[in-house]
């Protein structure tokens, strides 16, 4: 089941806020619990056995971790544990693959389906276990208040990952105000709207380039497809990230941002700062640092970075694409802290965000085609190699059909709603803007149902991850 689907929208969602908001205050937590349940079960009834045991461990070595004097047993046993269920389901057949290329066997896969949000509750489980152990945070002492923070279903999917210091308070002790729900509603419906009607109209122009015969691309169609998954992978995820922020809102729980208009950035090291924010900074404070950081000699820092750049691009998926992507950034991580930063600085502003915009979109290149036969031909049309047209016919058939969209996509991948907010303080007429805002959110919930109830295409990138 996915946020943006007719199912949730009018009876799982409904029925789960009518029932949460009629129980008593010492019971939500148990209604969210079922629901959140029943929510992940819903796809794959099998792994929500998974998600309970893995919780069940993280809960029950953390305690030990918190009484007992050997806090480092424990600790490594927890993260072990953790790493085995993450790296038995996602990268057994990857492991399996390389095994029989390396030395000419031939092991047969296991064939697992990936559990959903796989990567990202094993994420939280593994911060609570290590700011326990830091001594950030006090164990949990109720098993299923734990659970509820691990398999919270606005966030259990595609992330943010949230941390338990984070909602710890609000675990415990939340309020829900009428000015939190209704924030909540609108940013809700802003991801809702940001999934549905940006991200599956343009992510369908990538579909559709990348499928096309040989015969029929040229360079200029492969840049516009570099330019739809571009907006494509932002809205999706950012729109989901937005979704489960709002919900969060809705039921007291306040959940950091994870996305900062990162295509406004001036550098890589800027764009990663607005980019899956909850992500890179887990890498950071739960890997980076503890590796030395950048308080060691410069070959340390540059392999400390390399390694977290490989592992975050294996985290997003098991295909050696991912590996190279995640190496890509790390390797101009590097270049810009080392040898490029006093040359980026000193550049004007307009060509600071080309020389970023140029990174990141053939960055997406890597990380959208996972078979390297069919990344190998998608870069040789970009780059023009070969007997390949600039442009064709249908460049211009799918630039003229999808021109609108893609324009409204640039657009609202700018902040451009802080410069509307600041005009709309100026107008001398608040609830007349009040009552408009409220009629233009309800015509474009009504345009979203429409396409939901006609169309198939409503894909959620991050879940696969």
């Amino acid at each position: 089941m996915v946020f943006s689907s007719i199912p949730f929208l009018f009876f799982f969602f409904v029925i789960f806020l009518i029932a949460y908001y009629l129980v008593p205050k010492k019971i939500k937590n148990y209604v969210l619990l079922a629901f959140s349940l029943i929510f992940y079960a819903w796809g794959e009834p099998i792994y929500v056995f998974l998600l309970i045991l893995s919780s069940y461990l993280g809960y029950y070595l953390t305690l030990k971790i918190a009484k007992e004097k050997d806090k480092k047993k424990y600790l490594i046993i927890a993260i072990i544990v953790n790493i085995l269920v993450l790296g038995f389901f996602k990268y057994a057949d990857f492991l399996i693959q390389i095994i029989n290329y390396l030395f000419r066997v031939n092991i047969g896969s296991l064939n697992l389906s990936l559990p959903i949000g796989i990567s990202f509750f094993t994420f939280q489980i593994m911060s609570y276990i290590i700011d326990v152990y830091r001594d950030e945070v006090k164990a949990e002492k109720n098993f299923f208040d734990f659970l509820t923070y691990v398999s919270m279903f606005p966030q259990l999917i595609a992330g943010p990952i949230v941390r338990y210091e984070t909602i710890t308070s609000e675990l415990h002790n939340r309020k829900v105000t009428f000015n939190s729900f209704s924030n909540g509603l609108i940013r809700f419906m802003r991801g809702l709207f940001k999934k549905v009607l940006l991200a599956n109209n343009i992510g369908l122009l990538f579909t559709t380039i990348t499928s096309l015969e040989p015969e029929l691309m040229s360079t200029g169609l492969a840049i516009l497809g570099v330019i739809s998954f571009t907006l494509q992978i932002y809205f999706d995820f950012s729109g989901y990230s937005d979704m489960a922020i709002g919900m969060g809102k809705m039921l007291g729980f306040t959940y950091l941002e994870n996305f900062n208009y990162p295509y406004i950035a001036t550098s890589i090291t800027d764009f990663w700062h607005r980019w899956h924010i909850s992500l890179s900074t887990w890498f950071k404070d739960y890997l980076y640092i503890p590796l030395g950081g950048n308080r060691c000699g410069v070959l340390k820092n540059i392999r400390n970075i390399l390694i977290v750049w490989m592992l975050t691009g294996l985290w997003h998926g098991a295909s050696l694409n991912f590996v190279l992507w995640g190496l890509y950034y790390g390797i101009f991580l590097i270049l810009e802290k080392f040898f490029l930063k006093k040359l980026i600085d000193r550049l004007p502003i307009y060509l600071r965000h080309i020389y970023t915009l140029i990174i990141v979109m053939f960055g997406w290149v890597l990380f959208a085609i996972t078979d390297f036969n069919a990344l190998g031909s998608y870069l040789k049309v970009l780059f023009n190699i070969g007997n390949i047209d600039f442009v064709n016919k249908a460049f211009f058939y799918y630039f003229k059909n999808y021109f609108v969209i893609l324009t409204l996509g640039i657009i609202f991948s700018l902040p451009i709603s802080t410069k509307v907010k600041d005009l709309i303080k100026k107008i001398k007429y608040p609830k007349l803007i009040s009552v408009l805002t409220i009629l233009i959110y309800l015509l474009l919930f009504l345009v979203t149902i429409s396409y939901l109830v006609s169309d198939t295409y409503n894909p959620f990138l991050y879940f696969r991850f």
